[in-house]
């Protein structure tokens, strides 16, 4: 059901890093998040081939968990994958969870060389919010337009609710 090389996906605020983590906490797998690695240090973007070579070597061990939503390089994880879980949860709850998080205290695991605050929180999680909106019904079709052109041989969990999450979750024995 579960497979060594999972790749977990979904928009803004589905809960991809909490699921990743339960997840691991499951199965053994070594979790990787492609935010704390996307960027360089000072919040400044690294180059496509840069971001590309980085996700490259994150991908070559073979057993992993890896969240994100990074659009232009899903090819690249899915044809590493063997497990796809998309989070397809409504977009309310996304953009509730994004505002929730923007209020948050900083802590959360953080790019090396990258000061967290709660104003850049707030601004990044409050400009999510648009995104979301903007996002929520291109997403899935996207993953799985990607899915088929370079996934078909990854095992597609689309989860839409916490329940179904927790009831994938709960069938995984360690």
């Amino acid at each position: 059901m579960i497979g060594h090389r999972v790749l977990v996906d979904g928009i803004m605020g589905s809960g991809k890093s909490t699921f990743a983590r339960a997840l691991a906490a499951r199965t053994g797998l070594q979790v990787i998040h492609l935010d704390v690695h996307y960027w360089n240090p000072g919040w400044v973007r690294p180059s496509d081939d840069e971001w590309r070579e980085r996700q490259q070597a994150l991908l070559a061990g073979e057993a992993w968990i890896i969240d994100g939503n990074y659009n232009e390089t899903l090819a690249l994880r899915l044809e590493r994958a063997d497990t796809v879980v998309f989070l397809d949860s409504p977009w309310w709850s996304c953009a509730k969870r994004a505002v929730v998080r923007g209020l948050s205290k900083p802590g959360a695991e953080m790019p090396e060389g990258c000061e967290d605050s709660v104003s850049r929180r707030w601004r990044d999680e409050w400009g999510g919010v648009g995104r979301i909106w903007r996002h929520r019904r291109s997403e899935l079709a996207y993953a799985r337009s990607e899915i088929s052109r370079h996934g078909r041989h990854t095992t597609v969990h689309v989860l839409r609710s916490r329940r179904e999450a927790r009831a994938l979750l709960g069938a995984i024995c360690r």
